[in-house]
């Protein structure tokens, strides 16, 4: 952003170096800022309630469509394989149009997919629901890249408050899509609504980088010889990137299911869900710069995958005795997603490097991580119980926590 400016003489130069107010252009780019942050948190806010949403009525969805449980097990998986899917395209796209365009496009996307995915058949919710995750995949890998470009000594700042707006989204969507579901006796009426809070983020969105000017441009070509795949420490964060990611949608796309099949009713599975993702508010809001000022993020690896596993075993043996805990520890032991979003910025040099791998953990993270919601709802169906479900996922966040021990030493790809 640029604005003209008269010739400076011989008589004013001398007072050039001393404005007496601040430029203009000065005050209009700490109001883009501003309402580049507003655009950012608006933006993650929609990253989950699509997916936390569905799966808080996945039951009356499928028995109403007449649909198999093969087909919520395949709903349950379509997150993350869009997510790794559409994640290579995003770094390709923003260097051709700027990460700000690309975001702006998804957003209007996602939110005419929400509307689409409710107009018809288990088809049309399988194809709206593929359209909404490919929206979000993009704004998964690029809205960390804006923080890196935009705020680049405000990571921990910017990181809080975009994984923290993440998880108010998630918990927002499962609490209150069994009320509106109540409410109004139409989960696609329900589902619907949340195209309002797409089509916010989009309305703040194309203003907030239109006036910072900072994510509209396309980016600068990537440096020549420069691979992710090339580096086993970018690998190293892939695999905590893909352990973490398997965990959480299994979380986000099964637990009321897993709740409601020990005896616990619908209202209160969702709101468990909810519960759960709520907890993330407040730690993600501190978390990311309590990280950075860490010298080595391995402890903290190590910490959140013990929580995790515990609250698991919990859910696995006495998942009645005290649901309510299960949810909190499991809540807190999530925090693992926006200790990856730093590791992506703390392990690189440059934004470059961040998008490289940004969209390297993201795509190859998230193919992974795909497995893990269909495989728990086909171990379901073919032993009849949630057990050896859980079984595997305390497995996946052993091998989280090592792996995440492993990223957190102090280095750079």
């Amino acid at each position: 952003m640029s604005t003209h400016m008269p010739p400076v003489t011989e008589q004013d130069a001398s007072s050039a170096a001393a404005p007496a107010h601040p430029p203009r252009t000065d005050r209009r780019g700490a109001l883009g800022g501003v309402l580049l942050l507003i655009g950012v948190a608006l933006a993650a806010a929609n990253m989950r309630p699509a997916v936390t949403s569905l799966a808080s009525v996945l039951g009356e969805v499928r028995d109403s469509l007449g649909a198999s449980t093969t087909w919520a097990s395949a709903v349950t998986s379509v997150p993350t394989l869009c997510f790794g899917v559409a994640g290579i395209a995003a770094p390709l796209l923003a260097r051709r149009l700027g990460s700000g365009r690309v975001i702006a496009v998804s957003l209007a996307v996602l939110t005419a997919a929400m509307a689409l995915r409710v107009l018809n058949g288990p088809w049309t919710v399988l194809g709206g629901t593929v359209l909404v995750c490919a929206a979000i995949a993009m704004c998964n890998v690029l809205v960390p890249v804006v923080v890196k470009e935009s705020f680049p000594n405000r990571v921990g700042m910017a990181t809080s408050l975009y994984t923290t707006a993440m998880a108010a989204g998630g918990a927002l969507g499962s609490t209150l899509t069994p009320m509106l579901n109540s409410a109004t006796g139409s989960w696609r009426l329900s589902l619907g609504t949340w195209l309002v809070l797409a089509l916010a983020a989009l309305v703040v969105w194309v203003p907030a980088t239109a006036r910072s000017g900072r994510t509209a441009a396309p980016a600068a070509p990537a440096e020549p010889g420069r691979s992710m795949l090339r580096s086993p420490l970018a690998w190293v964060i892939t695999g905590y990137f893909a352990m973490q990611s398997l965990v959480a949608y299994v979380v986000m796309g099964w637990l009321p299911e897993v709740f409601k099949g020990a005896g616990i009713d619908a209202g209160t599975a969702g709101a468990l869900l909810g519960f759960l993702l709520l907890v993330g508010v407040p730690i993600n809001m501190v978390l990311p710069s309590l990280v950075t000022r860490s010298r080595s993020q391995s402890g903290w690896a190590a910490g959140l995958a013990v929580l995790t596993i515990t609250g698991m075993l919990g859910l696995l043996l006495v998942p009645t005795t005290a649901p309510w805990l299960w949810a909190l520890i499991i809540g807190v032991g999530m925090s693992a997603f926006p200790l990856a979003l730093v590791l992506l910025s703390l392990r690189t040099a440059s934004a470059a490097d961040t998008a490289r791998l940004s969209a390297m953990a993201q795509s190859v993270g998230y193919l992974i991580a795909s497995v893990g919601p269909f495989l728990f709802g086909v171990l379901h169906d073919l032993t009849g119980a949630w057990s050896s479900s859980l079984l595997v996922v305390v497995a996946v966040v052993v091998v989280q926590g090592i792996i995440g021990t492993v990223a957190g030493r102090p280095r750079t790809v």
